[in-house]
């Protein structure tokens, strides 16, 4: 298999993976953050595990669905890196209208052969 489609598998995995934890399970996200992670939420920077996994669990709804429109992944550096930018749509229960969002991960390999989350930037798109 070649690099690119093998960078666009692990990508897509990730996505699914994620999305499918934060709609679901969103406590266990802290598995795929590490303790020098950044998370720039809407403008706020948030870093380290424990930080980033109380900022997405006390966001103010519980329940919510991820609709992925693109998911579009890079090689990044020499180091085995991967970079994965997502465009959707977030639907949340009682809301008549969907929020548009695009978010961008910057993974890095482990010592156990995954990945984690080392960068990770979140924008809800108004208009």
């Amino acid at each position: 298999m070649e690099m690119e489609e093998q960078v666009e598998l692990v990508g897509r995995a990730f996505v699914d993976h994620y999305y499918h934890l934060f709609d679901n399970d969103r406590a266990s996200l802290s598995s795929l953050y590490h303790p020098m992670s950044l998370l720039t939420f809407e403008g706020e920077k948030i870093q380290g595990v424990e930080d980033i996994s109380r900022k997405l669990n006390q966001l103010p709804f519980d329940q919510c669905v991820h609709i992925i429109s693109t998911a579009d992944a890079q090689p990044s550096a020499p180091t085995g890196g991967i970079m994965v930018f997502v465009s959707g749509s977030l639907k949340l229960p009682g809301e008549e209208y969907q929020l548009r969002f695009s978010q961008m991960f910057h993974l890095i390999p482990t010592q156990h052969g995954s990945f984690c989350v080392q960068n990770d930037i979140f924008r809800l798109i108004y208009g």
